[in-house]
């Protein structure tokens, strides 16, 4: 059950990553797609995570322990962001540490159900193709489009990023889908 999620630490440096015979699901998208408010969804509490305003705030691997059983990891996003050179290298190692580090039991990798998937969303799903680490395609924010436009918007999603995974729509906003991917989660951990 998520009962009890509370944050535990942010890692800044590939030798602080977390090491843990605890299971640990991993959020990776783009920067501004939602990955904070997707814990807070999931945790049923607004201020958890921190939301930022302007894209490229989670700079830091952050870890929140659920029922002390297992992690949920944010993962800073992709793609813009106000970092210098020398912090997106870091970042970047950073994130190639974690994902590369056998740690992973299982990925939500969030895209932006409104927009084209990106060159950076493909390079993604290719990445985690490579590596075999399980994963579900989220398509946040659909609370933003009509009903009727929901589904034209995944078979776009599903076509650029070469999915053959089927990709679920979800809002934080209207709680979409959200009983779904809360039961996903406890069936990872059972």
């Amino acid at each position: 059950m998520l009962k009890n999620i509370t944050f535990e630490t942010s890692v800044f440096s590939i030798d602080k990553i977390v090491e843990s015979d605890k299971k640990q699901i991993a959020l990776v998208g783009k920067s501004n797609v939602g990955k904070s408010s997707f814990i807070n969804a999931i945790a049923n509490h607004k201020h958890l995570a921190k939301v930022g305003n302007t894209p490229g705030k989670t700079r830091s691997l952050n870890y929140y322990n659920v029922n002390d059983e297992y992690y949920i990891v944010d993962l800073p996003g992709y793609g813009y962001s106000k970092m210098s050179q020398n912090e997106k290298k870091n970042t970047t190692n950073l994130v190639d540490k974690y994902l590369s580090s056998n740690m992973i039991t299982y990925i939500f990798f969030l895209v932006d159900i409104r927009h084209k998937a990106t060159n950076e969303d493909k390079l993604m799903y290719d990445y985690l193709l490579s590596y075999d680490i399980p994963f579900t395609i989220i398509a946040n924010k659909a609370d933003k489009l009509p009903v009727s436009k929901v589904d034209e918007h995944l078979l776009q999603m599903t076509k650029t990023l070469f999915a053959k995974e089927k990709i679920v729509p979800f809002s934080t906003e209207s709680k979409l889908n959200l009983d779904l991917v809360k039961e996903k989660i406890e069936s990872l951990t059972e």
